[in-house]
């Protein structure tokens, strides 16, 4: 399987808007980061996407995404769900609702926020989906795959295990019990907003120590906001096995 990163920003993306520092007027590639998301690329040729964001829809033109088989969203924060409007087109091409796999408050936040979609009576040219309220083991797309109970400061939110690989963002706490459900990981993706502690993110050392524990042969950072600084200096400071991801990079998993 592949892990293809679309966005690896936060909420506000890099470069911020009207921000002056040194990582917004990067020219660098890597320094330009859209909202969080990835798409994973299983070996039967599903995609699989963690998240649906306001840049969905640049997202999926940019890299020529024809299909999409589920959607894992890790909670309803607007910069995780703000693309589902979006899915029309899927919708259209697929013949089908889109299946949404998601823990049960994030579910009754997409019926609240978007109620035109799940109204019981149905307009022509809506978009379509099937929400599944997920908190055991569940089988999508041809895959298994294991929530991971994770907090968001106060708020419950799900991270996914596939097979060997285990994605996770906007994080601040792991519970030992959902941490033993990752032994045996060999690519982990994890939040890290910046080097600064910061009240519902890992920052850095705490993003490097949870994969310490976690001990994968590769982890890859995401969710990482301006404050982080530039990729290069950064990367140049990790371990050897931890990553720096960035949008548009590609992984084996």
């Amino acid at each position: 399987m592949r892990l293809l990163f679309l966005g690896t920003g936060t909420s506000q993306g890099v470069p911020v808007i009207a921000c002056h520092c040194e990582v917004c007027r990067s020219s660098q590639r890597f320094d330009r980061r859209l909202r969080t998301s990835a798409i994973l690329k299983t070996d039967a040729g599903k995609n699989i996407l963690f998240d649906i964001g306001p840049d969905f829809r640049q997202q999926m033109l940019t890299h020529g995404v024809e299909h999409l088989d589920a959607i894992l969203v890790t909670h309803a924060h607007r910069d995780h769900v703000a693309g589902l409007d979006e899915i029309r087109s899927f919708n259209y091409i697929q013949h089908k609702k889109m299946d949404v796999y998601l823990n049960d408050i994030a579910s009754h936040a997409l019926q609240r926020d978007y109620r035109y979609i799940f109204a019981p009576h149905e307009y022509p040219g809506l978009p379509e989906a099937d929400l599944h309220e997920v908190d055991a083991p569940f089988e999508a797309a041809g895959e298994t795959i294991v929530p991971i109970h994770v907090m968001h400061k106060d708020l419950p939110i799900l991270g996914f295990r596939i097979g060997d690989l285990a994605y996770i963002t906007d994080a601040n706490q792991i519970h030992p019990d959902e941490l033993n459900k990752l032994k045996g990981v060999k690519t982990l993706v994890i939040n890290a907003l910046r080097k600064e502690k910061h009240f519902s993110h890992y920052s850095l050392p705490e993003a490097i120590d949870v994969v310490g524990q976690i001990a994968p042969q590769k982890a890859y950072l995401t969710h990482i906001s301006h404050e982080m600084g530039l990729h290069d200096c950064v990367q140049a400071e990790l371990p050897d096995n931890i990553y720096l991801a960035y949008d548009g990079l590609e992984v084996e998993v």
